[in-house]
């Protein structure tokens, strides 16, 4: 196997060498990169705040890229969703899957409806990954005390194929009784908890499993016998945690938590539930991750339809996702720490959007915010590319 490589950045100094390090390195078929001298990105705007957000992310792609050099194709999709229940377009499966043939990743605004189920089941995207990281400059202001904050590192792991969102579902006798069923294969459990696993031997070597043993005793037990076998294989601790506890605990206790894997439902809950810790959902980051480097990456929250157009909603999430892109998909280390950095110190000087303002920050809109932090991040890079 020949070793991985990543393309050169615009100064001429090539980006780390050490897909290792990647959270991708942990899915089948990750773990050899290559050089992609003009990465691939599929915009699709999403719906309700999905086109803002969208848009302040790219401002800060635009500034990275003019500061380094980097070039990028983007390529334009439309709509996600379409119908009374927004089930995924044609047009928008035809565009993913250019993107994918092209090399490329999906870059995806916040969508409702089922489009974003048929979209993962689409592409067997069977993997989502949720860090959990609060940021140190937010603890201001933070729901949570913040001396309770310090050092939570959790990534939840989803299963995001399977399970009772992508079980059959209708009405009968009329209208009058509806049905969605929950299954699961062990296939389906072995292959996410094997990437769970794989993630939590890099990290502290603890796995948190979720279920509910009494409610769902034999979808639970598949899970349970799944995980354990999978985790004695990597010689990692397994730990069972019933949802209801998990979801008390993840805010209670939070740093008892390394790596989390979870049923489709019951991970989306306790995603949800954990953006507490961060302050507020508009920071809540993630990626949907297939075979074949297929991936689709997004916020951890909704289209907030009651924001669209307000130049209120954070953009911070889709901000992180797309330093997330950067990284586990073209292996741009450099141009993702960058975004990183600057999304901390513009937040760190108080600048903020209305849902994680303290009493002393000013609080800007939408478009102003991702400014700030597309100045800092261009800044920072033309900083890096001068002493280069």
């Amino acid at each position: 196997m020949n070793p991985p490589q990543h393309a050169p950045n615009g100064d001429g100094t090539a980006e780390r060498n050490d897909s290792s390090a990647c959270l991708t390195a942990c899915l089948p078929g990750w773990d050899v990169r290559t050089v992609v001298p003009v990465p691939v990105i599929g915009v699709l705007p999403g719906e309700g705040i999905g086109p803002e957000v969208i848009d302040a992310a790219l401002t800060v792609l635009d500034a990275v890229a003019s500061a380094t050099g980097l070039r990028f194709d983007l390529r334009r999709g439309g709509a996600v969703g379409t119908g009374p229940r927004r089930r995924l377009t044609a047009a928008a499966a035809e565009f993913c899957q250019s993107i994918f043939a092209a090399g490329g990743a999906v870059f995806c605004g916040p969508t409702g409806g089922r489009a974003v189920y048929d979209l993962r089941d689409r592409f067997d995207l069977f993997c989502k990954l949720v860090p959990i990281r609060p940021a140190a400059a937010l603890r201001d202001a933070a729901i949570v005390r913040p001396e309770r904050l310090g050092g939570i590192d959790v990534l939840i792991v989803r299963e995001n194929v399977g399970g009772l969102y992508l079980g059959k579902f209708g009405r009968c006798e009329a209208g009058r009784a509806a049905y969605q069923h929950l299954s699961y294969h062990a296939d389906q459990v072995t292959r996410v908890a094997d990437v769970a696993a794989r993630l939590a031997r890099r990290r502290r070597g603890c796995l948190s499993v979720i279920v509910k043993a009494g409610g769902v005793p034999e979808v639970s037990a598949l899970w349970k016998e799944c995980a354990e076998a999978v985790g004695a294989a990597h010689g990692v601790s397994v730990e069972m945690l019933d949802i209801d506890n998990a979801a008390f605990q993840i805010i209670a206790d939070p740093r008892r938590f390394d790596v989390v894997v979870a049923p489709n439902l019951f991970g989306d809950v306790l995603a949800d539930v954990a953006t507490v810790l961060l302050g507020s959902r508009g920071m809540s980051y993630s990626a949907n991750f297939g075979p074949a480097r297929r991936a689709v990456y997004q916020t951890g929250h909704g289209a907030a339809h009651d924001l669209a157009g307000s130049d209120r909603a954070n953009p911070t999430a889709q901000i992180l996702s797309l330093a997330m892109m950067l990284r586990e998909s073209f292996g741009l280390w450099s141009a993702a720490d960058r975004i990183e950095t600057a999304v901390e110190n513009v937040l760190a000087s108080g600048l903020r959007t209305p849902d994680v303002a303290s009493r002393e920050s000013r609080v800007v809109g939408t478009r102003a915010l991702a400014g700030y932090i597309a100045a800092e991040a261009g800044t920072r890079a033309a900083q890096e590319r001068e002493r280069a």
